[in-house]
């Protein structure tokens, strides 16, 4: 049995990987993350849930799971993107809480009629103990889910932009879904299932 860390300490995100995990894992471990918080400056998902799951993994010493996620609107070139957590306190200096960053993403869009977007994830292992060729283990999945943004928010379960992100082939957002429905297809859903693959080969 491997224990693994899972590096955020967002208590929505905590809970929903562990459901999409569950099973999954088989007979490893995992357990949550108390340490420090590193500056996230990548320019891509990827990097920057390499640099969650490096700071985790050096802090514990264990093998670390972590990600990043964020919706990409194609109006807005791609924006929010990797600032989706600081959405609105990078264009406004203020932001309070995810409602403050889904109220500005909808001003932006306020009057587009293209309003394609898709949920964005990468998930990250990284294992400072195993050596490949010299560097630690590491290994990142992505996961994107298509949709598109709602004029008004809808539903009450989720978190982020949830309530105003409307899933490709379905009539409600993601935040009216059930979490078994959410975790079935999500983007977060998608990466995990393909790095849990991943795990599952290397570590049994």
């Amino acid at each position: 049995m491997t224990t693994f860390v899972l590096a955020t300490h967002n208590a929505h995100k905590v809970d929903e990987l562990r459901r999409i995990l569950g099973e999954r894992l088989g007979h490893h471990q995992l357990i949550g993350y108390d340490g420090p918080e590193p500056v996230e400056d990548a320019e891509t998902f990827e990097g920057n849930a390499l640099i969650k799951a490096r700071a985790a993994a050096v802090f514990t010493g264990l093998p670390a799971i972590a990600d990043d996620s964020g919706i990409a609107v194609d109006a807005l070139g791609g924006a929010p993107g990797i600032h989706s957590a600081r959405y609105a306190q990078l264009l406004t200096g203020s932001c309070r809480d995810d409602g403050d960053n889904l109220r500005l993403l909808l001003a932006n869009l306020q009057g587009v009629v293209d309003r394609a977007a898709q949920f964005v994830c990468a998930a990250a292992l990284v294992d400072v103990a195993a050596v490949d060729a010299g560097s630690p283990f590491e290994h990142t999945e992505r996961g994107t889910w298509p949709g598109s943004v709602l004029e008004a928010p809808a539903g009450g379960g989720g978190f982020g932009y949830d309530p105003i992100f409307r899933p490709d082939g379905l009539d409600v957002s993601s935040a009216q879904l059930t979490a078994d429905e959410k975790n079935a297809q999500s983007h977060r859903a998608i990466a995990f299932g393909l790095l849990i693959t991943k795990l599952r080969k290397r570590y049994g």
